[in-house]
């Protein structure tokens, strides 16, 4: 493992509005679960050699630091910018002490994640839970693990997540699902879509919040591209995203209108939430911060 310098790891966010996080730690630059569509490989973040992951030197020192400098608790989220469970962590273990500094501080947690590890720190989880909120989001875009082990091909199945989601919301640990980014033309079905939320509702998701469509830029758009024609050949889609995207940034899917209603009614009808307001209501409620969240 490299290490890195740093100064600072857990950051003041610039709105609550994502999840109601009120800062951002992130422990490990890069990540090698070789997602062919992460946004993070954009050259406005400025990662190099973005696949090898490498840890920040010092980090829980700095992490306790930080945290013992904040005048205001809050929530602390982390899986931004690189996934916080990935495969180097169930060795170094710098994610689950860091939550262990969380907890003895006594911030929340919030974390995103596409990997099973996370059910590791359970315990840790509910301590922290006894007296902030906690919220766990894991990431499914694909209900059918041939396709998912194409797009993500270095991390869990969709199956090995929902059993993780499944775990997670049996310890009482409020957790949910990403359900983004929907890629067009492969995972923009109504069929997709509506077996991901029953999956959800069967492993007893309290939550799914959902972008229909992908982000495309400088040279995230041609690692995509290549491998889009290694995966899918016979798809012609490299083809289809230039003639409807052009270098768009934003790339909605063009069901994105059919998607969306067919998906509110499945979670309606399941008591799913999938509005962001209502989340953060719902898995910060019965605790109390000395600041408002925006949606308090």
């Amino acid at each position: 493992m490299e290490y890195i310098p740093a100064k600072t790891i857990v950051t003041k966010t610039k709105s609550q509005e994502w999840f109601g996080l009120d800062y951002n730690m992130n422990i490990y630059k890069g990540c090698c679960h070789g997602c062919i569509y992460c946004d993070s490989r954009s050259s406005c973040y400025g990662i190099e050699d973005f696949d090898r992951v490498r840890a920040k030197k010092d980090a829980l020192q700095i992490i306790r630091d930080d945290l013992r400098r904040k005048v205001k608790k809050g929530v602390v989220g982390t899986g931004s910018m690189s996934d916080p469970y990935n495969p180097f962590e169930k060795e170094l273990g710098l994610t689950r002490h860091a939550l262990e500094l969380v907890d003895a501080f006594g911030f929340g947690a919030a974390i995103a994640t596409k990997s099973s590890l996370i059910t590791r720190d359970m315990d840790v989880l509910n301590g922290i839970r006894e007296h902030s909120p906690v919220l766990c989001k894991v990431t499914i875009t694909a209900a059918d693990d041939t396709l998912c082990r194409k797009i993500e091909p270095n991390v869990c199945p969709t199956s090995e997540r929902l059993e993780a989601v499944g775990r997670l919301g049996d310890a009482g640990i409020f957790t949910g699902i990403l359900l983004m980014p929907i890629l067009p033309f492969l995972e923009d079905t109504r069929e997709n879509v509506i077996s991901i939320v029953r999956m959800a509702h069967e492993a007893g998701a309290r939550f799914i919040y959902a972008a229909f469509g992908m982000t495309l830029r400088e040279n995230q758009r041609v690692w995509y591209y290549e491998k889009l024609k290694e995966s899918f050949p016979e798809e012609g889609l490299v083809e289809k995203y230039r003639k409807v995207y052009g270098n768009q940034y934003e790339c909605r899917s063009p069901r994105t209108k059919e998607l969306w209603n067919s998906f509110r009614k499945e979670c309606e009808k399941y008591g799913i939430l999938y509005d962001m307001k209502s989340i953060i209501r719902a898995y910060k409620r019965g605790y109390e911060y000395n600041q408002l969240s925006l949606f308090d």
